[in-house]
This record gives structure tokens, C-alpha cells and sequence, in this order.
């Protein structure tokens, strides 16, 4: 469970159990392109309005500012450890050299429940948007409803499944030409937002933002409280950092494409929010299909179609990203042999992985005909959330501890404290009475990332041609604040859901994954050895075969 692999492993030895390479053929417009259509999805048409209206109010755009800087802090992270271990493991890969097996592990399989989840509930708002954008009001008219199945999984959606299942053929022809699929209809898509922003700005009233009740009716609690929200809609800019085996130049495109893909993202949603507020006050906002909503009250009726329209555009390239970027953790975990190592298979002509995307493709369908969004929304964020918590864990641990040569004691003491400091921040601001706890825990966390600063000497500068974070313990220290403090604005329930998850992949890895993984390594060393010793009389043994 605590074994490591090195980078080296990792890009060389691991890689090759895939048989053919992926074919390298993407840039860096590219790794935006695709960053831009895996975050602008559903997400801001279903979350502004509800947010603005019970919750931040007009400063929603404030709510998507600090929900973007919590996932630039995040995104660097993944930027640095993409750089310097480039396969498509993601962050299966950077926590299984960081942390062991079991946590990278543990890490892939939430990273694979939350695309396939949201996946599915995303193909089914498909069909909403779609219908809207054909004028009718009543998204259920497009769907099968049978009796007997509980609520929530009764109206089977077979366009959700069609939309799916093509996406999942065009995945399996080229990355390369999936990525200018994306390229065309993140461009579509980035006009159709300049279209409501344009439109917002020239026909919304400045006086929607301050009145009736200021810029900020619920005070700094709404705007925080909304950011947690919101944050769903960048849930994607991690799948980036999966194409890592794709890319013609990774230490240049990978920080841009990463980077670059999540400040452009941050600014779109925060005009979007600012437009949706000019065109109707903040209490007036129609809780489900805001824009459209909005631009009826404008007098444009016929713009609710082309909001249908351009979302399901937007939906489709968000499916198409992520679909992407599932296949390929799939097969870093099959690589490892924690599942059956057939979905590791790269195909020698197309250079993709064609086994993983068939199998999470079908996967997804079947998920997509019976399940409704909202009961796998919050499952989705706490895992996403958490996964980028270990991840600016791990990015601390390998910068301040040399394996083997120094204690990971003061590294590991500072991570604990980071973390019990947020926690309390976080119960202090849920409780609401607890004010003192604000200051103080916050202070805690400032005085305590400082003085790791000052007292622990980084392991090593990097090489000169490596892309490191600057400013280094304070961007991860911060991330892993927020990720913690984000995930406790979740309900009890999603965390229920998420210990049930745990407990069934915790005894499938300890049933199959752990001696699954034993064997493969027990293998490779006959193999070296008979390798490096062919003039020696050695006896075939059951690892041979």
C-alpha cells in the first residue's frame, strides 16, 4: 500500500505495458481549447442563478473570483507535477510517487466516479437544453417514464444515451482530431457567451447591482457560501494534465494550457454573472434557466432558443473533454494493474486508449438513461475536492522531503497542523457563533505556513528547464485551506454517500488491486533477470508465460 514509484518508473517502465505509445501530436492552443470546453459547460447556467439569487446576491461575480483563485491554486499544482511526471495518470500518478500506492489509488478511483457521475447527469441537462432550444418547456416530453422505478431514476433520457455513445465512437478514431472537434465548438461556444455578456451590458441597468439591497445583500458569509457553489463550474481543468502523453512540447504547453485555460474561464464567468445581474435584480433571477428567463424580460423571447442552443454546445464539448480525460486515468490505473490490464491497451493505429473508452463510454450511458443531476452533484464535488486536497499535499511533501535522507517529520507535522487549522476556520465559520475562531485559526494558518517557510530548506531548486510554483510553501499552503474549507459547506449526506464509495473501493483493492499489482512486479523481475542473463541455464518459471 505505501509503495512508490519513481518519475522515471512512471514514464518509462509503466508506460510500456500499454504496447504502442500515444501519438504526441497536440499544442498548446490545443491544451486551452480543451480546458475551455471541459469548464464551460452546465455549470454557470445552473449555479449563477440560484446562487444569485439566495445566496451572494449581485456580488456573485465576486463568488466566481474567489472560486477561480482557489482553482489557479489548484491548477498549479497539477501544472508542476505534469511537468515533471508527463503520463496521463493525472493525479493517480503524482500521489502513487508521492504517497503509495493505496492513495494514488485511492485518489484515481474518485477522480473516475466523479467524470463518470457527472458524465451521466451532464448528458441528461443535454436533453433540457436541448429541448429549450427547440421551444419546449417541458424537458420530461423527451424522456420514458416508467412506473415502478424509484423517483429521481424513473424517466430513462435515450438522447442522453445516443449523445454519449457518439462521443464515446469519435473518442476511439484520434485524440487529435477529438481536440479540433472541441476546438470548433469552444469557439462557437466562447461567441455565444460574448453574445449574452455584450447583450447583458448594453441592455441591463447598472442601478440591478446596488438596489434594493447593495452590492452584497448577505455580506461576506454570501459570498463565500456562493463560491462554494459555484466552484462546480471549474471542475475540469484538471483533465488538462492528462493529455501530458500527447503533447509535442509538455514543459511549455502544459503551463499554459492549464494555467491559461482556468484565468480565461474566471473572467468569462464573472462577466456572465455581472450580465445575468444588470438584466434582472438579483430577487427577480429565475431560479432554473436564469438567462433565458432573463432575456425574456428584456423583450428578446427568441433568445431563450439560442441560450438552449449555445448551452447545448457548450455541453457537448464539456462531455467530449472529459470523456476524454477518463479514458486515459483508466489506463494509467490499468497500466499499474489495480484493474484488469486489458484497459490499459493503447491502439497501435489510432493511439488512443480504446479499450478504457469503450468500457467508461458504456458505463456512462447506462448512467445517463435512468439518473437524475441532482442526486449526484454534492458525491461529485466532495471527491473532486478532495483529490485536489492530497494533491497540494503531495506537491509540498516532494519539494521539502528527500527520500531516504531526510525526516518527513516537520513536512508531515506542517501538513497536519495546515489542515486541523482549516478544519477549525471551517467549523467556526459553519457554527456562525464561534466568531474568535475566524482570527485566530486564520492567524494559526499564516504563522504556522511562514514559519515552515523559514525553517525548512526546499530538497532541491529543480532543474533550470523544469516549470516549478512560485512563491512556494504559500500557493499549495492556501489550496489545501480552501479545498478543506470548500468541502465542509457540503451537506452530511454527500459525505454518507462518499464513506459508502470508500468502503467499496478500499475492499476491492485489498481483494484484487494489491495482489493484482504484487504479481505484475514479481513478473517484471523474472523477465529482467532472464533478460540480463541469457547465457545462464534459468528454468521457466509461472511468471515467464
Amino acid at each position: 500500500m505505501l509503495a512508490t514509484w519513481t518519475p522515471d518508473q512512471e514514464l518509462n517502465q509503466v508506460r510500456q505495458r500499454s504496447g504502442a505509445d500515444m501519438k504526441r501530436k497536440l499544442k498548446w492552443y490545443d491544451l486551452v481549447a480543451l480546458g475551455l470546453g471541459g469548464m464551460l459547460g452546465v455549470g454557470v447556467f445552473v449555479t449563477t442563478g440560484h446562487v444569485a439569487r439566495y445566496t451572494s446576491g449581485p456580488s456573485v461575480f465576486i463568488s466566481y473570483i474567489i472560486a477561480g483563485i482557489s482553482a489557479l491554486l489548484s491548477s498549479l499544482c497539477y501544472t508542476e507535477f505534469s511537468v515533471q511526471i508527463p503520463v496521463a495518470g493525472g493525479a493517480f500518478s503524482y500521489l502513487r510517487v508521492t504517497f503509495g500506492e493505496f492513495l494514488g489509488y485511492f485518489a484515481g478511483a474518485n477522480i473516475l466516479l466523479e467524470y463518470v457521475l457527472s458524465n451521466a447527469a451532464v448528458a441528461r441537462s443535454f436533453t433540457e437544453y436541448l429541448c429549450s432550444a427547440f421551444g419546449v418547456t417541458d424537458p420530461n416530453s423527451w424522456r420514458i417514464e416508467v412506473h415502478g422505478l424509484p423517483e429521481g431514476y424513473n424517466k430513462l433520457d435515450f438522447t442522453a444515451v445516443a449523445v454519449v455513445l457518439l462521443l464515446t465512437l469519435c473518442l476511439c478514431h484520434s485524440t487529435k482530431e477529438s481536440s479540433i472537434l472541441n476546438l470548433v465548438m469552444t469557439i462557437f461556444h466562447v461567441v455565444f457567451f460574448g453574445f449574452i455578456i455584450i447583450s447583458g451590458f448594453c441592455y441591463g441597468k447598472v442601478d440591478n447591482l446596488v438596489k434594493p439591497k447593495g452590492l452584497a445583500p448577505n455580506g461576506i458569509r454570501g459570498m463565500l457560501d456562493g463560491a462554494a457553489v459555484v466552484y462546480f463550474s471549474y471542475i475540469g481543468y484538471d483533465t488538462v494534465s492528462t493529455f501530458a502523453e500527447e503533447i509535442e512540447n509538455p514543459l511549455v504547453s502544459l503551463p499554459v494550457g492549464i494555467v491559461g485555460s482556468v484565468l480565461i474561464v474566471t473572467g468569462i464567468y464573472c462577466l456572465m454573472a455581472l450580465a445575468l445581474c444588470m438584466m434582472v435584480p438579483y430577487q427577480q433571477i429565475a431560479e432554473t434557466a436564469s438567462y433565458s428567463m432573463a432575456f425574456e424580460r428584456i423583450g428578446w423571447k427568441w433568445a431563450g432558443n439560442v441560450v438552449g442552443a449555445g448551452a447545448s454546445l457548450g455541453i457537448l464539448a464539456s462531455l467530449l473533454v472529459a470523456m476524454l480525460g477518463q479514458a486515459r486515468y483508466l489506463c494509467v490505473i490499468g497500466r499499474a494493474r489495480l484493474v484488469p490490464s486489458w484497459l490499459s491497451k493503447v491502439h497501435p493505429s489510432t493511439g488512443t486508449p480504446l479499450n478504457a473508452t469503450i468500457f467508461l463510454g458504456l458505463c456512462t450511458a447506462l448512467i445517463s438513461l435512468f439518473t437524475d443531476m441532482e442526486i449526484v452533484i454534492e458525491i461529485i464535488s466532495i471527491g473532486t475536492l478532495l483529490v485536489f486536497y492530497l494533491v497540494a499535499n503531495a506537491l509540498i511533501y516532494q519539494k521539502y522531503v528527500i527520500v531516504g535522507k531526510s525526516r518527513p517529520l516537520r513536512t508531515l507535522s506542517f501538513l497536519f497542523l495546515l489542515t486541523s487549522t482549516a478544519v477549525g476556520f471551517s467549523v467556526s465559520w459553519k457554527t456562525k457563533r464561534k466568531w474568535w475562531g475566524l482570527p485566530v485559526f486564520g492567524g494559526i494558518m499564516i504563522f504556522v505556513t511562514a514559519l515552515f517557510q523559514y525553517t525548512v530548506v526546499p530538497n532541491s531548486a529543480g532543474r533550470p528547464s523544469e516549470w516549478s510554483v512560485p512563491l512556494m510553501p504559500w500557493p499549495a499552503a492556501i489550496s489545501i485551506f480552501l479545498n478543506v474549507f470548500l468541502m465542509t459547506t457540503l451537506q452530511v449526506l454527500s459525505f454518507e454517500r462518499f464513506a459508502i464509495w470508500t468502503c467499496l473501493i478500499t475492499v476491492f483493492y485489498v481483494l484484487y488491486g494489491v495482489h493484482s499489482t504484487f504479481e505484475a512486479e514479481e513478473m517484471e523481475v523474472e523477465i529482467t533477470a532472464v533478460n540480463q542473463a541469457p547465457n545462464l541455464d534459468i528454468q521457466p518459471t509461472k511468471f515467464d508465460v
